[in-house]
């Protein structure tokens, strides 16, 4: 029979039983579950609500039922319909009337709420800590690449001359504010819905500061109505996720770009690379791509609980029953990729050589060269169109700025000496880039500083 069936003369149709239960995703609650019951129970014990031996019975109950789940020996019900009935169900079944008293004072509403605020809570910390070690990463990578010169990109195009080091820490800074988003949303989320009942709290003298204080949560929510109705902990939680997993897959397309003959400026190590079935000389960045594709999913829970929530009346309504599989799969997947991403990096070979090849073509020392002439007087604006002539030179003649003669220089300008060569040689290119962020190596290393601090403040 179900928990609720008084009102009802007739059984639920087995159609709707199976479309109207959940306990096939959220039966991961359980912890949660019974953590926010025992609670709960020892509340109402403490209040006289119920007599202290029925709490106390009530909670030995659940601790039983908890360790019996988490050995394996548990079967849930569909018929119980979700996670909070089925364990309500087995307890009253273990322990008799005592069991039936453990929902005085509560709704589903408020249990579900609290229960999936409790997991929320509990992940967003294991997903910061694997930002983090992904972070780590990057600093390492970082460190080993401050005199790596490679060229940087705008539209794709071979733009100003960086270095490695200094693309990893651009990555860093992206996963920094990843970090801060997601702590940004553990702090929203640290008050506890238990105790809003339905959505009008209760006629008994339940102590809602007493469960929030047990369950570790910095307060109680303000408003009933908003703390079972309210799920904007979970969107904000998805959209900090879809940030990542954007910042994810933008990184795995440039290893993608990297690694391929055409660029070659990294090798992925065999242990994340697969081959092909039919080409034998494939190496594949599969993690990359799949990281990349997995985005998608992420972003979809995202739009899955906007759209779920956009027109939902105030308060409880059953639509909000499809949060926790958005919520559930966003999660896993980022915890599925973060790993693995983070490996994939950490074993990675940076080709120097390749990146120093690209850097020398393309004319990316071409502000530079306008730089130089401009520090000798020239407006900026009359130095980029003089620099323009010697690139159209260039190419038609098949040299770079760096291979042109002094004579080829004076052609087009008095102003070039011989100390030209010395101001468009790469690394002087990069050195003299000493502006706060910039990719010189002094700046590299302050940037690494501030990484590390940033990692140090939060293990």
């Amino acid at each position: 029979m179900k928990l609720w069936a008084g009102r009802f003369q007739k059984e639920t149709d087995t159609l709707v039983n199976d479309f109207n239960s959940s306990i096939g995703f959220d039966a991961r609650l359980y912890k949660q579950d019974i953590t926010g019951s025992i609670a709960h129970a020892r509340m109402l014990g403490n209040q006289g609500i119920i007599e202290q031996h029925e709490a106390e019975k009530i909670i030995d109950g659940l601790k039983a039922i908890l360790a019996d789940i988490e050995a394996d020996k548990v079967e849930f019900s569909l018929d119980n319909e979700d996670i909070h009935m089925n364990i309500e169900a087995m307890l009253t079944q273990r322990i008799g009337d005592a069991g039936k008293r453990l929902h005085t004072a509560r709704s589903r509403n408020d249990q579900v709420a609290l229960d999936t605020r409790l997991y929320v809570k509990e992940e967003i910390p294991s997903i910061i800590s694997q930002v983090l070690e992904l972070e780590k990463v990057l600093v390492k990578k970082a460190k080993d690449n401050l005199d790596t010169v490679m060229p940087g990109y705008t539209h794709l195009q071979r733009a100003q001359p960086t270095t490695f080091a200094h693309y990893m820490m651009a990555y860093a800074n992206m996963f920094k504010r990843d970090v801060t988003r997601l702590e940004d949303c553990l702090e929203r989320l640290d008050e506890c819905p238990l105790g809003a009942g339905a959505l009008a709290t209760s006629t008994y003298p339940v102590d809602r500061f007493a469960t929030a204080q047990a369950l570790g949560f910095k307060k109680p929510t303000d408003n009933s109505m908003d703390s079972v109705s309210d799920r904007d902990y979970a969107i904000e939680l998805l959209s900090a996720l879809s940030i990542l997993m954007m910042h994810l897959s933008r990184f795995s397309e440039e290893i993608v770009l990297w690694c391929s003959w055409e660029f070659k400026y990294v090798d992925l190590d065999d242990a994340y690379s697969t081959g092909s079935s039919i080409m034998p000389q494939k190496k594949n960045p599969d993690v990359a791509e799949l990281v990349r594709g997995k985005t998608g999913r992420v972003y979809g829970a995202l739009v899955t609980l906007l759209t779920v929530m956009k027109s939902l009346p105030l308060a409880y309504n059953k639509d909000m029953q499809e949060d926790k599989e958005a919520i559930f799969d966003a999660i896993d997947t980022v915890e599925l990729c973060l790993p693995v991403f983070s490996a994939m990096v950490d074993t990675l070979t940076v080709r120097p050589k390749n990146m120093a090849k690209a850097a020398a073509g393309g004319f990316i020392n071409a502000t530079d060269c306008a730089d130089y002439l401009t520090k000798k007087g020239l407006p900026f604006r009359e130095a980029y169109m003089i620099v323009g002539r010697l690139v159209n030179l260039c190419i038609k003649t098949g040299d770079t700025l760096d291979t042109l003669t002094l004579k080829d220089f004076r052609a087009i300008s008095s102003l070039f000496d011989e100390d030209v060569y010395d101001a468009l040689a790469l690394k002087t290119c990069v050195n003299e880039r000493k502006v706060y962020g910039g990719p010189a190596k002094e700046s590299v290393q302050k940037q690494i500083e501030l990484i590390q601090q940033f990692i140090q403040e939060r293990v």
